[in-house]
């Protein structure tokens, strides 16, 4: 069942950027395995995913010596700053950086342990209440801020767009975050790219990707409907 939803989900992405005219190679699927026992991460690794996305330090701590090294894993969900130690050295990237006291708490743990720690800056695009990320409006003035941290990179932007039916409802907020990253690439800050756009989860992620998503965060479309009563 994994594997052909995994299947059905790359012919997606491929169709996505066929439209868009974008290479497939310009777009990393990372596969959200929250609350999702190893032996289904195992099983989607063994198809050759390498990506990983998980929300919460606790899942990415217990699942970490449990599978394959050379997995990338991705902290997308709200990092609180007094789990940043336990992820500091696990993560590839973490996706929800959006506020300079979170940023400034990794810096530190990333100076005890000698690392230089690649981020997104998560705007709440939407403005809705129930999401974190920081407003369009300060966005620019927070990557400022953050980019004088020396054991930060910060290398793009991350969304979460609202939860809608038609996925056509999204477009704009994903084009105003494409428009956001461009016009903070256009100030040449130091320490600061924007190469990496993660927006798009299972219900649009076409969509997003035809919008110019470099990272897709996909768990439902791949493991199926989560059970949180476990």
């Amino acid at each position: 069942m994994l594997k052909e939803n995994l299947a059905q989900v790359e012919k997606n992405i491929e169709a996505a950027c066929k439209k868009a005219g974008r290479d497939r190679s310009e777009v990393t699927l990372v596969a959200v395995s929250k609350t999702k026992p190893v032996s289904m991460l195992q099983e989607i690794y063994d198809e050759g995913i390498r990506d990983f996305g998980e929300n919460k330090v606790q899942e990415i701590e217990a699942k970490y010596p449990e599978l394959p090294k050379d997995i990338r894993w991705h902290m997308i969900g709200h990092l609180q700053r007094n789990k940043v130690k336990h992820v500091i050295d696990k993560a590839c990237l973490i996706h929800s950086v959006d506020s300079y006291r979170l940023a400034e708490e990794i810096n530190i743990q990333a100076k005890k342990k000698n690392l230089v720690i690649p981020i997104l800056v998560e705007v709440n695009i939407a403005d809705e209440e129930s999401k974190f990320g920081i407003s369009k409006e300060d966005a620019m003035e927070l990557v400022k801020q953050i980019s004088e941290l020396e054991n930060l990179r910060i290398q793009g932007l991350m969304t979460i767009a609202p939860f809608v039916e038609d996925p056509e409802e999204n477009r704009t907020y994903f084009r105003g975050i494409k428009q956001l990253s461009v016009d903070i690439a256009s100030k040449n800050i130091d320490n600061v790219s924007m190469n990496v756009l993660s927006m798009g989860m299972t219900g649009d992620y076409m969509v997003a990707i035809e919008e110019g998503a470099t990272i897709v965060r996909v768990g439902t479309g791949i493991f199926g409907a989560r059970n949180y009563n476990k």
